[in-house]
């Protein structure tokens, strides 16, 4: 099976080695060549969220009563979870959240999962307020209390009676394997039980997946230890605000890069693509899909006007967050540099400048002059939690036909910035 982005997102924290290839075409006639660093640096910090927001219920206040029901929409590829929280209305600092890391979404056979997830949902006591009796009469005036968050498994510490969460709160998946989104629905089904109550407006995330694992594998709380982050005043007031908050600023894609493929050449031409038309077949698919740059190397070695390219990482070791790679290059007056890596986290996206590359005089810190391309050979999915990124499914495809584009930022809120991932650098 040939290289997937598979081997882009493993070995997160490896120290990259700056190895590379070189093919030549060389002529006596040439200018004099003289020899340059080219490097890539993975600048990005990684968030342990790739996905959050907040949910509350169509009322005044907005919370959901008995017999009532509210939904949000996430994306999410194998291996993610959805983990959400809010609170029993009628209590002290009690709330409703799966177990850690969510409920899962894929089973063992990397298949979907939809229908009834109850079963998965948890009551939890926050432990920062002395419980009184749950009710409609519960006067929520307790003393504070120096606990930590610990599961409510019918009884609470003060001796007060609690059903099986999942008599209380029902919650169903479904799934739109369109762009591999779920859409979870959590029904109050409280009413009429010794356990009646409202639920609060409450907060949803999903971890970032990366080198083969969450980053967020607690990402709402920690059994054992108090609540932190905003979670006190969720399970309190029901306050999903500065939880909520806390999320949206720790929401972020991470990625790895693919081997970077770097040319020098001369000459009128755009040796890799061309925005606005259609790939050319020459292997920039596969990179862009898969992060294997060994087809767009070899076209690039038979191309009329290159006259090197180099292979920053050959052995298809990621430049992941942290790490970097580089490699001399030799370049004559008047040539010209262009190069690729994927967007790891993607179904078809890289990096690269624009399809005229730049010239070699334009040396120094170049990340301002580059940009992030949609390769149009497979469908968007959202960056970091698509299930046919090949970081979750290797080989899985979902093809299109577009033009070559620029990404847009707006679509992914998300999506870190140019400058938030990558710095690229050209010196003597």
């Amino acid at each position: 099976m040939k290289q997937t982005l598979h081997s882009v997102t493993i070995l997160l924290g490896m120290t990259l080695t700056a190895t590379l290839f070189s093919s030549c075409k060389k002529d006596d006639d040439m200018p004099p060549e003289k020899p340059y660093t080219f490097k890539v640096e993975n600048v990005l910090n990684p968030q342990p969220f790739v996905a959050s927001g907040t949910f509350k219920g169509s009322g005044t206040p907005p919370v959901i009563l008995p017999g009532q029901s509210v939904s949000f929409s996430f994306p999410a590829g194998k291996g993610q979870a959805i983990s959400f929280a809010t609170m029993y209305g009628w209590s002290n600092d009690m709330f409703f959240a799966p177990a850690n890391p969510g409920i899962a979404l894929y089973d063992d056979m990397g298949q979907p999962v939809e229908g009834d997830v109850s079963a998965q949902v948890k009551l939890w006591d926050n432990g920062s307020k002395i419980n009184q009796a749950p009710g409609m009469d519960n006067p929520h005036n307790s003393a504070d209390e120096n606990g930590v968050v610990t599961a409510v498994d019918g009884m609470d510490a003060q001796g007060h009676s609690f059903l099986p969460a999942d008599q209380l709160v029902k919650a169903m998946l479904a799934y739109d394997a369109d762009q591999s989104t779920f859409t979870l629905t959590l029904t109050n089904i409280s009413g009429g039980t010794a356990n009646e109550t409202p639920l609060s407006p409450g907060v949803w995330a999903v971890s970032n997946f990366l080198g083969g694992s969450l980053l967020g594998d607690m990402p709402l709380f920690t059994p054992g230890q108090p609540g932190a982050n905003g979670l006190q005043p969720l399970a309190e007031m029901g306050d999903n605000s500065v939880l909520g908050a806390y999320l949206a600023e720790h929401t972020q894609v991470a990625t790895g890069l693919s081997p970077v493929v770097v040319v020098v050449y001369s000459g009128n031409i755009k040796p890799i693509f061309t925005e606005g038309q259609a790939d050319y077949g020459d292997g920039l698919a596969r990179i862009a899909q898969e992060g294997d740059q060994a087809d767009l190397v070899a076209a690039l070695e038979q191309m009329d006007g290159v006259k090197h390219v180099y292979v920053l990482n050959p052995s298809n070791t990621p430049v992941t967050p942290g790490n970097s790679a580089e490699a001399q290059i030799t370049v004559a007056a008047n040539d010209r540099i262009a190069f690729a890596t994927m967007f790891g986290s993607s179904n078809d996206w890289f990096y690269a400048f624009d399809d005229m590359g730049i010239s070699v005089n334009e040396k120094g810190d170049l990340t301002g002059k580059v940009k992030l391309w949609d390769n149009g050979t497979e469908i968007n999915e959202h960056p970091g939690a698509g299930n046919h990124q090949p970081g979750f499914n290797p080989g899985a495809q979902n093809p299109e036909s577009q033009p070559i584009m620029a990404v847009s930022y707006e679509a992914y809120p998300a999506l870190p910035m140019v400058q938030e991932v990558m710095k690229v650098t050209l010196s003597k």
